[in-house]
Protein backbone atom coordinates (compact mmCIF):
# COMPACT_ATOMS: atom_id res chain seq x y z
CA UNK A 1 0.00 0.00 0.00
CA UNK A 2 1.13 3.31 -0.81
CA UNK A 3 1.23 6.12 1.07
CA UNK A 4 -0.42 9.30 -0.03
CA UNK A 5 2.20 12.03 -1.64
CA UNK A 6 -1.19 14.41 -1.62
CA UNK A 7 -0.68 16.73 1.96
CA UNK A 8 -3.29 16.56 4.29
CA UNK A 9 -5.78 19.19 4.33
CA UNK A 10 -6.79 21.43 7.60
CA UNK A 11 -10.37 19.68 8.66
CA UNK A 12 -11.50 23.53 9.47
CA UNK A 13 -10.40 24.93 5.58
CA UNK A 14 -12.53 22.09 4.15
CA UNK A 15 -15.49 23.08 6.65
CA UNK A 16 -14.60 26.55 5.38
CA UNK A 17 -14.84 25.51 1.95
CA UNK A 18 -18.08 23.38 2.00
CA UNK A 19 -20.05 26.31 3.86
CA UNK A 20 -18.69 28.41 0.92
CA UNK A 21 -19.69 26.34 -1.69
CA UNK A 22 -23.24 25.85 0.28
CA UNK A 23 -23.38 29.62 0.19
CA UNK A 24 -22.82 30.34 -3.22
CA UNK A 25 -25.93 28.30 -4.06
CA UNK A 26 -28.33 30.33 -2.13
CA UNK A 27 -30.42 32.15 -4.13
CA UNK A 28 -29.62 29.92 -7.11
CA UNK A 29 -31.94 27.11 -8.87
CA UNK A 30 -30.77 24.36 -6.58
CA UNK A 31 -32.09 26.73 -3.28
CA UNK A 32 -34.47 24.99 -0.93
CA UNK A 33 -35.47 23.23 1.98
CA UNK A 34 -32.13 20.98 1.64
CA UNK A 35 -30.03 23.25 1.06
CA UNK A 36 -30.48 25.44 3.80
CA UNK A 37 -30.74 22.37 6.33
CA UNK A 38 -27.37 21.36 4.56
CA UNK A 39 -25.91 24.77 5.44
CA UNK A 40 -27.49 24.88 9.01
CA UNK A 41 -26.17 21.59 9.69
CA UNK A 42 -22.52 22.62 8.63
CA UNK A 43 -22.51 25.71 10.58
CA UNK A 44 -23.64 23.59 13.81
CA UNK A 45 -20.62 21.15 12.62
CA UNK A 46 -18.29 23.82 12.69
CA UNK A 47 -19.82 25.54 16.19
CA UNK A 48 -21.17 28.42 14.76
CA UNK A 49 -25.01 27.79 16.28
CA UNK A 50 -26.53 31.53 15.74
CA UNK A 51 -25.67 30.73 11.65
CA UNK A 52 -27.18 27.15 11.83
CA UNK A 53 -30.04 28.27 13.85
CA UNK A 54 -30.90 31.05 11.32
CA UNK A 55 -30.26 28.76 8.46
CA UNK A 56 -32.56 26.00 9.30
CA UNK A 57 -35.15 28.75 10.36
CA UNK A 58 -35.02 29.42 6.79
CA UNK A 59 -35.14 25.57 5.78
CA UNK A 60 -38.21 25.53 7.72
CA UNK A 61 -39.45 28.40 5.71
CA UNK A 62 -38.93 26.42 2.57
CA UNK A 63 -40.79 23.88 3.90
CA UNK A 64 -42.58 23.71 7.35
CA UNK A 65 -42.59 19.67 7.61
CA UNK A 66 -39.25 19.23 7.31
CA UNK A 67 -38.64 16.98 10.64
CA UNK A 68 -35.18 16.83 10.43
CA UNK A 69 -34.71 20.71 10.32
CA UNK A 70 -37.03 20.69 13.53
CA UNK A 71 -34.58 18.59 15.18
CA UNK A 72 -31.50 20.12 14.26
CA UNK A 73 -32.79 23.56 14.94
CA UNK A 74 -33.49 22.82 18.29
CA UNK A 75 -30.50 21.12 18.67
CA UNK A 76 -28.57 24.36 17.48
CA UNK A 77 -31.13 26.68 19.60
CA UNK A 78 -29.97 24.57 22.79
CA UNK A 79 -26.35 24.59 21.46
CA UNK A 80 -26.55 27.94 21.75
CA UNK A 81 -28.06 28.28 24.72
CA UNK A 82 -31.54 29.64 24.19
CA UNK A 83 -33.89 26.83 26.25
CA UNK A 84 -36.97 28.17 25.65
CA UNK A 85 -36.40 28.39 21.83
CA UNK A 86 -34.92 24.82 21.32
CA UNK A 87 -37.87 23.82 23.75
CA UNK A 88 -40.21 25.87 21.37
CA UNK A 89 -38.70 24.24 18.22
CA UNK A 90 -38.55 20.13 19.40
CA UNK A 91 -42.40 20.69 20.43
CA UNK A 92 -43.61 21.91 16.49
CA UNK A 93 -40.78 19.38 15.01
CA UNK A 94 -42.65 16.32 17.56
CA UNK A 95 -46.05 17.80 16.08
CA UNK A 96 -44.73 17.87 12.43
CA UNK A 97 -43.02 14.29 12.69
CA UNK A 98 -46.24 12.89 14.11
CA UNK A 99 -48.40 14.12 11.74
CA UNK A 100 -45.87 12.90 8.94
CA UNK A 101 -45.66 9.58 10.37
CA UNK A 102 -42.33 9.88 11.29
CA UNK A 103 -42.06 8.38 14.39
CA UNK A 104 -38.26 7.46 14.66
CA UNK A 105 -37.87 11.65 14.71
CA UNK A 106 -40.69 12.13 17.03
CA UNK A 107 -39.17 10.22 19.47
CA UNK A 108 -35.67 11.39 19.22
CA UNK A 109 -37.15 14.67 19.92
CA UNK A 110 -38.74 13.69 22.88
CA UNK A 111 -35.61 12.44 24.24
CA UNK A 112 -34.06 15.78 23.47
CA UNK A 113 -37.25 17.60 24.65
CA UNK A 114 -37.32 15.69 27.90
CA UNK A 115 -33.36 16.82 28.90
CA UNK A 116 -33.67 20.14 28.03
CA UNK A 117 -36.72 20.84 30.15
CA UNK A 118 -35.19 18.80 33.14
CA UNK A 119 -32.11 20.48 33.07
CA UNK A 120 -34.22 23.63 33.14
CA UNK A 121 -36.31 22.53 36.08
Amino acid sequence: MRASTRPARDHRAMDHDFIARLRAQLGGPRDGALLRYSLGNALLAHGDTTGAAVALREALDFDPHYSAAWKTLGRALAQGGDTPAAIDAYERGIAVAQARGDVQAAKEMGVFLARLRKAAS
